[in-house]
């Protein structure tokens, strides 16, 4: 009897969960778009998202030109989004910018356009694509409605993203100097203080234009070494005018009394 009674219960189990499946998939290919959309809100709402989207999506057509069309286009969006896929939410929150200018949702799709990016801004060694697109969408935000709430957040993930941007520079200009391009290396470094003016590290990025400058300077031509050492000793002394009491002040000092020797050496 046991037995017979735990077949009925398990039959019954499987019944319930294939009744549930064909309900949802007679739904689908129903032509009753009123109870389809009544239904994708309340998958929705219980965090059925793919069900939703699939739902959102077949009705879209039929809605066009209607009131509901901004709720539908706009939860359509946010599937997306709860399911992890960035890329098409942050495709169609931007699409609902355009589309609906005026819209209910527009200001919350405009910040989500910028999160969704954001959420797709990979380690600083990796492209960072993303990352800028996200600075912008949120600096777009921010510009767009200066007043709202999210502008705090939005300012505050630009500076966390700025620097990824900065560490992802500072590791392209060392890679240049482990290369042994010098030239490009002084150059990337250089740029580092040009964009990123308030960062913490200013003091190590000025010791290696000191660094990459003498290493330039020795390994050139050389009729273009006196420029290039008395370049040196520029870096040199607006290193240790804006950094006097750093760790690398004694090597810094070495290296302009190094130029001072071969600039005289060269002179004679």
């Amino acid at each position: 009897m046991w037995k017979k009674s735990s077949i009925f219960i398990v039959l019954g189990f499987i019944m319930t969960l294939t009744a549930c499946k064909s309900s949802f998939d007679t739904l689908l290919v129903s032509t009753n778009n009123e109870e389809k959309l009544k239904s994708a809100y309340t998958y929705y709402g219980e965090g059925e998202f793919y069900k939703a989207q699939l739902l959102f999506e077949q009705i879209m057509p039929f809605y066009r030109g209607t009131p509901e069309i901004d709720s539908i286009y706009y939860n359509y969006a946010n599937t997306h989004y709860n399911l992890d896929n960035y890329v098409l939410s942050s495709y169609y929150f931007k699409n609902y910018t355009t589309t609906f200018a005026n819209g209910v949702f527009s200001e919350d799709a405009l910040y989500m356009t910028a999160f969704a990016s954001y959420k797709m801004s990979p380690s600083y060694k990796l492209d960072q694509t993303y990352t800028q697109q996200a600075i912008d969408g949120f600096q777009l935000f921010a510009n767009r409605y200066p007043t709202s709430e999210k502008v705090t957040i939005c300012n505050a993930l630009i500076d966390e993203l700025r620097v990824k941007l900065e560490r992802k520079a500072v590791a392209s200009a060392d890679l240049y100097y482990k290369l042994g391009n010098f030239q490009s290396a002084d150059y990337a470094y250089r740029n580092l203080l040009k964009e990123y003016p308030d960062s913490k590290d200013t003091e190590k990025i000025r010791y290696r234009i000191v660094l990459a400058s003498y290493k330039l300077a020795e390994n050139t031509i050389e009729i273009k070494q006196v420029q290039r050492y008395v370049a040196v000793l520029k870096n040199c002394t607006d290193f240790t005018k804006r950094h006097m009491d750093s760790e690398y002040s004694k090597e810094v000092i070495d290296i302009r009394e190094a130029c001072k020797s071969k600039l005289t050496k060269l002179a004679q």
